[in-house]
């Protein structure tokens, strides 16, 4: 299941820390899809996938300064 988590507008770390609280409630295999706009997020969100070896399905700008990220919990 895919699961959207939309922290555009919000500084750092709070996409960071959104996404750990929601990737607990999730299955393995379920995907979470970040949307968020602090360019900081671009660095620790794909580090953060891979620390804890949840795969970084997509990842993209998908707007002036707006990306999105899907990480599926492994």
């Amino acid at each position: 299941m895919r699961y959207e988590l939309d922290t555009k507008g919000h500084l750092c770390p709070y996409p960071l820390m959104q996404a750990k609280k929601k990737i607990v409630e999730l299955q393995i295999g379920d995907e979470l899809a970040i949307q968020f706009t602090c360019a900081e997020a671009t660095e620790n969100l794909p580090r953060w996938a891979a620390e804890n070896d949840y795969p970084v399905i997509h990842f993209a700008q998908i707007g002036d300064a707006t990306w999105e990220i899907v990480i599926k919990k492994a």
